[in-house]
């Protein structure tokens, strides 16, 4: 009789234990794949005519880590929209010494961010006050 019992509770448990594995994957446990965008970013209306050719450039320069827009990749890259990339913890000097200098890892965990040669004073200019004007439209100002 005990071996009946035994035999019996193993079943169950090997039932238990292998229901997860069968049942379908919970969407709200996935992984976000690589490369895909960090933040949900709302475009300004417009964008000064400073502002337009800092997104040329940043699209051309920054956006391949960054994100379009500035939404960060997964794996890649943080976001520049996001409240701690504000003025009042980094200012554009950050920005233009991230350039010049690159970066080690702080914030978070993509890895430190190497310089960016070829990108002049006045094209980071540009693209600081393009990432401005998307963090003010996201309001982070």
């Amino acid at each position: 009789m005990k071996s009946y019992l035994f035999a019996a509770a193993a079943a169950v448990a090997l039932g238990v234990g292998g229901y997860p594995a069968l049942r379908p994957a919970d969407p709200a446990l996935a992984q976000p794949a690589r490369g895909s965008a960090i933040v949900e970013v709302t475009e300004p209306a417009t964008l000064s005519a400073q502002a337009q050719m800092g997104k040329r450039g940043f699209d051309a320069v920054c956006a391949a880590c960054h994100g379009t827009n500035g939404v960060g990749r997964v794996g890649m890259g943080p976001p520049l929209i996001h409240r701690i990339y504000e003025p009042s913890h980094h200012g554009d000097m950050a920005f233009f010494m991230a350039a010049e200098r690159g970066v080690k890892s702080h914030h978070w965990r993509f890895g430190d961010m190497p310089p960016q040669s070829g990108l002049t004073r006045a094209d980071m200019t540009a693209i600081i006050r393009y990432v401005r004007e998307v963090q003010a439209a996201n309001g982070i100002n």
